[in-house]
């Protein structure tokens, strides 16, 4: 049986950060990032990991902001930063907390029964016509600016590199009476830190339809990632879900919950 201790599942979690190619980012001993405009993201930093006063810290991410021209910067916080003060420092300069996710984990030596119901089926998400079907999902759950055609080519030459290479795939969710697209979610594989007994499957992105929840239709996406993750030789699921939605859904379906990730919002 695979065993991941706790140490080695928040160090896991630790080294993930998604930062997509049309980004900017600037690593010293924190990370912070301009997301595209079309993510509706804007500035984030993270993994603090210094010697510097905390103070310091948030007045660099501060200063990097204004040069990025952006009115306000999201610091995500975890208990394992350093300095260890920093999400007082940031609430006493008046950050607004935003959101919370927990990190949750699942050992792939068996897969859970979901109870996925034959209402709804999960596909791979391979061709043109599924992206779309994905965006349209990823627009009413997120917000998120339409695909423009120029990133529609380049996200469908990445599915069909990640799916060759067995580093990633997204999964569409669909009502199998009618078609209709309600749910999506992706996965990417990656090495675990040092020493872990196998790679991670980060699963990301999540969502379903609101008018669709409660159909089962993200626990089809998620057992179909699980499915294939184990398949391609993971040994340890890996999710960040929001404590309000999908973190009780996945604490259900059997993940242990590691601890917590914080998202404060500061103007500059």
């Amino acid at each position: 049986m695979t065993r991941w201790t706790s140490q080695e599942v928040l160090r896991a979690a630790a080294d993930w950060t998604w930062v997509p190619a049309d980004a900017q980012s600037v690593e010293t001993d924190f990370r912070i990032t301009r997301y595209p405009q079309w993510s509706g993201i804007g500035v984030i930093a993270s993994r603090a990991s210094s010697a510097r006063d905390s103070g310091e810290l948030v007045d660099a991410a501060i200063s990097q902001t204004r040069a990025w021209g952006r009115p306000n910067v999201g610091w995500w916080v975890t208990d394992h930063d350093h300095p260890t003060d920093l999400e007082q420092t940031l609430i006493r300069r008046g950050a607004a907390h935003e959101d919370t996710v927990d990190v949750l984990a699942l050992a792939l030596d068996a897969l859970p029964d979901l109870a996925v119901p034959g209402s709804v089926t999960a596909d791979v998400v391979t061709t043109r016509e599924q992206r779309l079907a994905v965006d349209a999902v990823d627009v009413a759950v997120w917000q998120q600016h339409p695909l423009t055609d120029e990133r529609l080519e380049a996200e469908l030459a990445e599915i069909t590199h990640d799916h060759c290479a067995r580093t990633g795939f997204r999964v569409l969710g669909r009502l199998e009476s009618n078609h209709t697209p309600v749910a999506t979610g992706g996965c990417t594989l990656s090495a675990g830190p040092d020493g872990a007994p196998g790679p991670v499957a980060r699963l990301w992105g999540a969502c379903t339809v609101p008018d669709h929840r409660g159909r089962g239709a993200y626990r089809a996406i998620l057992a179909e990632r699980l499915r294939i993750a184990r398949e391609w030789g993971a040994t340890l699921a890996l999710v960040k879900g929001r404590v309000e939605t999908s973190g009780p859904i996945l604490s259900r379906c059997g993940f242990t919950r590691y601890g917590s990730e914080r998202l404060y919002r500061l103007t500059v």
